[in-house]
């Protein structure tokens, strides 16, 4: 018995099968701790991976453009070692393309949707105050989506879905099952410094949300839930489950 497994890897100069836009908070600061916020490495790193290694181009842009900042303890290198054994995020680290990637990234009002296949929204710290609330952002994602398009979403990236409405008025979460950063994980972190991180926590104002189902995994467990063409992942440890969740659903 003969059993063959080819596998597409994407090496640099070979033909791509499409293109997915990455969006990343801009550098901000937290209201709550006072503390720099921005975007979270793995939520970043590990989704990239699946992509580039389902043979996928990967453009990131942020929400104000310019520079892009990781939050502290989402980096391996961070004094408090929280984010250590991120080595993925390590290795793309150690990549001076992926540098000059976040040094210089556009505003997300400078792309088109239909100039890509997929969009994936970042997590991180700085979505709570730049994701929230943000039309272009929630235009740009609703584009996508109607379009019926990939469109994912981690951590407290999922903030956007709490408001993001269709063109026709209504909540793109209506009538949709979806996830995001857990009350019990927002209770572990505050725990953990003290005090309360978040100005609000995307569980709890999901629950006030009518015709929608809003479910959460075990704590820091690896979840991601597909509905239609709509994906969310829980938190940090979820981006890969999602990305591939993307990648199944374009290769389709």
């Amino acid at each position: 018995m003969i059993k063959e497994i080819n596998t597409y890897v994407h090496f640099h100069g070979a033909p791509t099968k499409g293109t997915i836009l990455m969006v990343a908070s801009s550098p901000s600061t937290s209201l709550q701790t006072g503390w720099p916020i921005g975007f979270w490495a793995a939520e970043l790193t590990h989704p990239l991976r699946v992509f580039q290694e389902a043979g996928y181009e990967v453009v990131l842009v942020s929400t104000e453009g310019g520079k892009l900042e990781m939050d502290g303890y989402s980096n391996p290198t961070d004094s408090s070692g929280y984010s250590a054994h991120d080595v993925i995020s390590l290795g793309y680290m150690q990549q001076d393309w992926f540098n000059s990637m976040l040094a210089n990234t556009k505003k997300l009002t400078e792309v088109e949707a239909s100039g890509f296949d997929a969009i994936f929204l970042v997590g991180g710290q700085g979505p709570m105050y730049t994701f929230r609330g943000n039309p272009d952002l929630a235009k740009l994602f609703v584009e996508f989506y109607e379009a019926g398009k990939p469109s994912a979403a981690v951590c407290h990236s999922t903030t956007l879905l709490l408001e993001a409405q269709k063109s026709d008025g209504e909540l793109l979460v209506k009538g949709k099952t979806w996830t995001g950063f857990a009350d019990a994980e927002e209770e572990f972190a505050d725990q953990a410094v003290g005090m309360k991180i978040q100005p609000y926590r995307i569980e709890s104002e999901a629950k006030k949300l009518s015709d929608t189902t809003f479910k959460v995994a075990p704590p820091f467990s690896s979840y991601a839930i597909q509905d239609g063409n709509l994906i969310t992942g829980q938190q940090q440890n979820s981006g890969t489950a999602a990305a591939e969740l993307v990648v199944s659903l374009l290769n389709r």
